[in-house]
């Protein structure tokens, strides 16, 4: 017993790892997310005031959602309870609401309830925080990976506002590394580490944004290096013990491995992606279109989907402008199917490259699309006499193909058959590609065909 004593207290004394160390205690050191944090902003002016709303902080692991709940957490008057919705049931949910209630009515002190990995949280664990943020007894915080219209019931998002975390840039990623490497209190400054420039620019590179994944890839590098050196690591050190400590590009690499690729095939990550490369394709930008096609494919994505999705793009945004882009896109549809992963990456580059070179018009698509709403808002149109089928006893007694000529019949130009019954345009070709070539030919954008 005495040795888990003391062992339960050895743990209990030991020192956080450094990206929970360095988490800042205020706004002026809070690093990234300047649209909503910067000075003068809503949220920061809310926080600031300790007049802070419901709101629930989105986006990709180490932009800063629990940092900022931390700031929160130093700054405001109210009680802050901090549960994370993985570890947490819905009897403790229900007890921190409780305690709350009766925090406010006993001395009126609000309460804040920060739930880290919303997403986490079920159905019935979500529901019970409803009428407790509706009420005002809580002012309820949740951080998430995933997109809240996704992963979080309707009712909750609709009573919170929503701040969306981008990933860091390198420059903010940059500071960061830069502060744990001289704060001597909270960093690695009394460690003495150098870090080499292209190691620095590898662990920023390789972090892609991550400010948790860059400080614990700084730490891991400088602790293996120490240790290395035969230098004993621990608060017992003497400045003098504590020798230069370089971290190069070699210790780097073995600091921090390859980010896998975050990607949920049933949340943005699936169609945030795959919009990117359509609408990539669509303003012609071959380099972004495959780049996005690589990306899906590194995911994991089915290239089924990528492809069917070139297909439709094909008819709906080259169209008659380059009619092979059509044909391209399903051949590569159908050597997928054919010849599956990996090999099936070269026939979908091949038609994502040709599609975004191709030149575009929605012309085809905009026929459709307008002839499809006037069948369903207009009235029917009868089928005019001459076009009705002949092919049946008696067609000839009601009149039907009564009057048709058939354009073959006639001098070129010389054709003005009724082919609608009403004066309507659905279709006009672009002034690019073939459908170009088309008006050159004396197609007549207002409806029918001339002679030269």
């Amino acid at each position: 017993m005495e040795l888990f004593a003391q062992q339960k207290e050895a743990n209990r004394k030991r020192v956080q790892p450094l990206p929970v160390r360095m988490r800042p205690r205020g706004f002026d050191e809070f690093v990234g997310q300047e649209a909503f944090v910067s000075d003068g902003r809503l949220l920061r002016r809310m926080i600031e005031a300790d007049r802070l709303v419901s709101v629930i902080f989105y986006g990709p692991p180490g932009t800063g959602k629990t940092t900022l709940a931390s700031v929160i957490a130093e700054t405001t008057a109210s009680h802050f309870s901090h549960v994370n919705a993985a570890t947490v049931g819905v009897r403790e949910v229900r007890e921190i609401l409780d305690a709350a209630r009766q925090r406010l009515e006993a001395g009126g002190q609000r309460s804040i309830l920060f739930v880290d990995e919303l997403h986490r949280f079920n159905k019935a664990q979500q529901d019970i925080l409803l009428a407790d943020v509706e009420d005002g007894i809580i002012t309820f915080i949740g951080a998430t990976t995933e997109n809240p219209f996704f992963a979080v019931n309707s009712a909750l998002t609709s009573r919170s506002q929503i701040f969306q975390f981008e990933p860091l840039d390198d420059d903010a990623v940059a500071r960061l590394i830069d502060r744990a490497l001289t704060d001597g209190t909270r960093g690695l400054g009394q460690l003495n580490v150098t870090l080499r420039d292209d190691a620095r620019d590898y662990i920023i590179r390789l972090a892609d944004g991550d400010a948790r994944r860059a400080l614990a890839a700084l730490e891991i590098a400088a602790l293996s290096q120490q240790r290395a050196a035969g230098l004993v690591v621990d608060e017992g050190n003497t400045p003098e013990r504590r020798a230069a400590t370089v971290i190069d590009l070699a210790a780097a690499k073995e600091s921090i491995q390859r980010k896998a690729i975050r990607y949920d095939r049933k949340g943005d990550g699936h169609y945030d992606t795959i919009s990117a490369m359509i609408k990539s394709v669509r303003g012609s930008d071959p380099d972004a279109a495959v780049y996005w096609l690589a990306r899906m494919l590194e995911a994991g994505e089915d290239p089924r989907f990528i492809a069917r999705r070139l297909v439709i793009l094909a008819a709906e945004d080259i169209g008659n402008a380059d009619p092979q882009g059509l044909v391209v896109a399903q051949a590569a549809a159908d050597a997928t199917h054919f010849i599956g992963l990996p090999e099936c990456e070269l026939p979908l580059a091949q038609a994502a490259i040709y599609l975004s070179t191709a030149p575009k018009s929605n012309a085809s698509a905009r026929a459709i699309w307008d002839a499809r709403k006037d069948v369903r808002d207009g009235k029917s149109l009868p089928v005019p006499k001459p076009l009705r089928c002949t092919h049946y006893a008696g067609a000839a007694r009601l009149g039907s193909g009564e009057g048709y000529v058939s354009p073959h019949d006639v001098p070129k130009g010389e054709d003005d058959q009724e082919y609608l019954g009403v004066s309507k345009v659905y279709y006009t070709p672009a002034k690019v590609g073939a459908e170009a070539i088309l008006r050159d030919n004396g197609f007549d954008p207002a409806g029918s065909q001339t002679g030269e």
